[in-house]
């Protein structure tokens, strides 16, 4: 699967061109962080066999969809979100949307007659005692006001 075309993927971007394109009001407000697999090698994940996938950034531009791309264009990849997330801030996006749609978490599954994943709880919790305890008649809970006498 080609997450690029899959995601409507139609131009690409550079980190040197952001500050360009975010001035000339070119840019969108946020971006789109998302699971890859790899075709850059490095780092202390050089291993592709043991780390097979990475994050990559998609950023509207012209309201068309752009991969970031390095200097020499093959697509940037980030191993840390940690990183990632400072690169993004460096470069003046303060919220993003996070995607993975590569790799199954917890106990998901896929339903064979759709590309949906869902997740099967193992169960549902109940609301603790003590919120129980103190509803009041409607069933929600009571909230204290500290500054009144006589509520602790």
């Amino acid at each position: 699967m080609d997450q690029d075309v899959l995601l409507g993927v139609s131009t690409s971007a550079t980190q040197a061109d952001i500050p360009y394109l975010r001035e000339a009001g070119r840019l969108g407000e946020y971006a789109v962080v998302y699971r890859v697999t790899r075709t850059q090698q490095g780092g202390g994940f050089g291993d592709q066999s043991k780390h097979p996938y990475a994050w990559a950034v998609l950023v509207y531009v012209d309201t068309l969809v752009a991969r970031i791309n390095s200097a020499r264009g093959t697509g940037r990849e980030w191993n840390s979100l940690d990183r990632l997330e400072r690169w993004l801030r460096e470069n003046g996006f303060w919220y993003w949307w996070t995607r993975n749609d590569l790799e199954l978490l917890g106990d998901a599954v896929v339903d064979p007659d759709s590309d949906i994943l869902t997740t099967l709880p193992e169960s549902f919790s109940s609301p603790p005692s003590t919120l129980a305890s103190s509803a009041d008649p409607s069933g929600l809970p009571r909230i204290y006001d500290l500054d009144e006498p006589g509520d602790t």
